[in-house]
């Protein structure tokens, strides 16, 4: 008898640069087990969709059902859609989601384009739309719930794959850093909620460079401001100098990245470069804490906002994290990079993970 082909897959991650980075371990693993690997994002997502190993193609929707300020549902989108998802005759698909996140409306739209079978984590009573109905166990990273879920649709972990973020080797970004060895502090965040203010990221820069660090200061195009004032004279200001290949190859060179629960903190963690986390606990660390390498959470886990999926701090003066300390800031990075010169006094705060 002869075998059957791998199957053509389709993995579907709809959101934010960050959420496509912490899906690629799994698709991976669909990579592994399939003839082709597609991958359906959003247009937050789409470049770093392209920098996953594995995928073939790169498929962007922007979902009336995702995203802080989704688009209208129009039958010409979604008749686009359904032509593009046709004609790549896709045997089986995932969908991934956040744990907090209904896979129902794409799995839909998935079974109209003749995909013949759908695998989901969904806790809704999902009636025709999924073949398989995925339970995700209590409290998992969102890395682990997506190979939970490939693994369950037969695609394991390839040999000699270690399970964690990866992406494309980055280009050479020595003319933008310099030679020298830096810390990368990255201020911005999409959701404010997430991030220092601008005046306490300042603050960690001095207080860095006091300690004999040279800090390289990151951001996108629209947050040079935002970076210009954090780094000051103190700092090397990149903001806005680098699309997001470039800005992983900027991570890949630092000693160690200060940054918010954002893209940039995945983005580093999937180049293997040490994260010092500020986590405000709007969300839990267990599902979306820097993944696969060496790590300090800083932020208060039990304030008053924690579980609450704010976007703008619901406390005055943002205490879960511009209540952080230099010390403990200083005490994180001399964790992660030993450093002699930031010997700072580790908090119960803050803890290497």
């Amino acid at each position: 008898m002869t075998p059957s082909r791998p199957p053509r897959t389709l993995v579907v991650r709809l959101d934010s640069a960050g959420d496509v980075l912490l899906a690629g371990p799994a698709v991976r693993a669909v990579a592994a087990g399939s003839s082709y690997t597609a991958l359906l994002c959003g247009p937050q997502g789409t470049a770093a969709g392209r920098m996953l190993p594995g995928v073939d193609d790169v498929l962007t929707f922007d979902a009336p059902w995702v995203g802080l300020e989704p688009p209208p549902v129009t039958r010409a989108g979604t008749r686009r859609l359904m032509e593009t998802l046709t004609a790549g005759r896709f045997d089986r698909a995932l969908v991934l989601v956040s744990y907090h996140q209904s896979p129902l409306p794409a799995a839909l739209l998935l079974k109209l384009a003749g995909i013949g079978r759908t695998a989901a984590d969904c806790e809704d009573y999902p009636g025709a739309l999924l073949d398989r109905r995925h339970r995700r166990r209590p409290h998992r990273h969102e890395a682990l719930a997506a190979l939970d879920l490939a693994r369950a649709e037969g695609f394991p972990v390839p040999p000699g794959d270690d399970g964690r973020l990866r992406v494309l080797p980055p280009p050479s970004t020595g003319h933008l850093t310099g030679p020298e060895p830096y810390v990368v502090l990255h201020p911005g965040a999409a959701v404010p909620a997430r991030a220092w203010t601008p005046g306490r990221a300042a603050r960690a820069v001095a207080a860095l460079s006091a300690a004999g660090h040279r800090v390289v200061v990151t951001g996108g195009p629209a947050e040079r401001e935002l970076t210009a004032r954090v780094a000051g004279r103190r700092a090397l200001d990149l903001g806005g100098a680098t699309d997001l290949p470039h800005l992983a190859g900027v991570l890949a060179g630092a000693r160690a990245v200060v940054a918010g629960n954002t893209g940039p903190a995945h983005l580093a963690a999937a180049v293997g470069t040490p994260v010092v986390s500020l986590f405000a606990p709007v969300v839990p660390a267990d599902r979306w804490a820097p993944y696969g390498v060496p790590h300090v959470l800083l932020g208060d886990p039990h304030a008053a906002c924690a579980q609450t999926r704010a976007r703008h701090c619901p406390v005055p003066g943002h205490p879960c994290l511009d209540g952080i300390g230099d010390a403990e800031v200083l005490a994180a990075v001399a964790a992660l990079t030993g450093h002699p010169a930031d010997r700072g006094e580790q908090t119960e705060r803050g803890a290497a993970v």
